[in-house]
């Protein structure tokens, strides 16, 4: 049997990182299995639902980069299939009207919760009889004694006893359908064969086994996944980091590193931590998931990305990293250095934020020189260092970067000095800052006359 799954966000907020987690586990299980992944918006909540939240749910699957075989579907295009499954339990009686006024519903479930107490529908109208033309919801009739189990894939056999769960409201008063009733319809129209979804909807799962049961459908396999929280123990909130999909990709996140990032969490392939795509479309099986929560560490996921942005070639990252340069006012979509400047920071880089940081001394001259360094490597005889230096560059033509270090090397012997006391003030003068790149690739990739400028100019704030 071919693997069917669906990834069912609702667009009534954010793509946060367990939907997005959710979405990559159903993407590797379809591509682990040669089976089909379904893109299904839920947008039955028309007060909540936006069109912005449906782009920012495609936005944030493209920069995960999972691509869907069928969809996206919405729900609010789907109204007449749901009405004709509630039409179709109402006829066989398996459904029923229910006429109870909300103001008296309201007041039986604050009774309940002031008396410490679960609060069930009484069934009052189970048997009525009602007809449709008066206002009305319509609810399930849900078995009324014994017990709701199933096989969970990760959780293992899971129930949950009938006389805990209530004759549930599938239409409300407007007709509009509820979601657990939609998502049963769904899933087995679009032939859904395995609903990987987190934990939180183990109770909709006791809810939905009942109408399957009714429409006379076989009901898909059920993995729930635990949840995913913060170092700390802590649901996932602000506090530990961006919660948004998207957020990440702002702050300079690969999607290959993401992918990764997201699929250990909660699932485990030996002591393998770092995996392409490839391999982990070859491992990726619910056998590796695990019962526990996960936590989200964003000190694994920047190590994750730093290697991730190693393995990349610079050409390759030139695309990503532009944008973040743009951010900065430095256009560099036809740079030709780009690739020779992504090759010197790679190395040193957490994320594309940090590498634009980097980047910076080559499209921009100091503006300030950090007091420590200049306290440090400033001294009496770098003023003729640079001096020197600038001498050398005028007739550098054309400037080779095998050519730099020896000339450092040899200004270093006739001056006297050690390395340091010429390389550093030079690097503080081009830059800023005593830390950078290595100098020969750091000059020429300023290139010989901005290098000159640069060291005139700290000549007059330093000299």
């Amino acid at each position: 049997m071919t693997v069917v799954t669906r990834f069912a966000p609702s667009p009534t907020g954010k793509l946060h990182i367990g939907n997005a987690r959710t979405a990559l586990f159903n993407w590797l299980l379809a591509r682990h299995h040669g089976g089909r992944f379904i893109l299904r918006i839920e947008d039955t909540d028309h007060e909540r639902s936006s069109r912005e939240n449906v782009q920012v749910i495609l936005d944030g699957l493209a920069y995960l980069g999972l691509d869907f075989d069928a969809g996206p579907f919405y729900q609010s295009q789907r109204t007449a299939l749901y009405h004709s499954a509630i039409d179709q339990l109402l006829a066989e009686g398996k459904a029923y009207r229910c006429r109870c006024p909300q103001e008296a519903l309201e007041a039986r479930r604050e009774a309940a919760e002031a008396a410490k107490e679960t609060y069930l529908y009484d069934r009052s109208c189970r048997d009525a009889g009602h007809g449709p033309e008066q206002p009305h919801v319509v609810r399930l009739k849900m078995p009324l004694a014994g017990v709701s189990s199933f096989d969970d894939r990760i959780m293992g056999p899971v129930e949950s006893a009938y006389g805990e769960l209530d004759d549930w409201i599938i239409a409300r008063t407007d007709g509009t359908p509820t979601y657990n009733f939609c998502v049963v319809v769904d899933d087995a129209d679009m032939g859904v064969t395995l609903v990987v979804r987190g934990a939180d909807h183990l109770i909709n799962t006791h809810k939905q086994l009942p109408v399957y049961a009714a429409l006379g459908l076989t009901p898909p396999r059920f993995a729930h996944m635990p949840l995913t929280l913060g170092k700390d123990r802590a649901k996932l909130s602000k506090r530990h980091g961006a919660t948004s999909l998207v957020e990440y990709r702002d702050m300079g996140y690969l999607p290959e590193a993401m992918r990764n990032f997201l699929a250990r969490l909660g699932w485990a392939h030996g002591d393998q931590e770092l995996f392409t795509d490839a391999e982990l479309i070859a491992a990726f099986d619910l056998d590796g998931a695990g019962k526990a929560n996960s936590i989200f560490d964003t000190e694994k996921l920047d190590w994750i990305n730093s290697i991730k942005i190693r393995e990349r070639a610079p050409e390759a990252l030139v695309g990503d990293l532009v944008p973040f340069l743009a951010r900065r006012g430095w256009s560099a979509t036809h740079d030709p250095r780009l690739p020779a400047i992504i090759a010197q920071l790679q190395e040193r880089s957490r994320t594309l934020v940090d590498m634009a940081e980097q980047a910076g001394i080559f499209y921009q001259a100091p503006d300030q020189y950090d007091p420590k360094a200049v306290k440090k490597w400033w001294q009496a005889e770098s003023p003729e260092v640079l001096r020197k230096m600038r001498e050398w560059l005028a007739q550098a033509e054309p400037l080779r970067q095998e050519d730099v270090m020896p000339q450092v090397e040899r200004l270093a012997g006739e001056l006297g000095l050690s390395l340091g006391k010429v390389a550093q003030p030079l690097r503080l003068a081009l830059t800023g800052s005593s830390a950078s790149p290595p100098l020969d690739a750091t000059i020429c990739l300023i290139g010989r006359d901005e290098a000159a400028a640069r060291l005139a100019r700290a000549l007059v704030v330093l000299g």
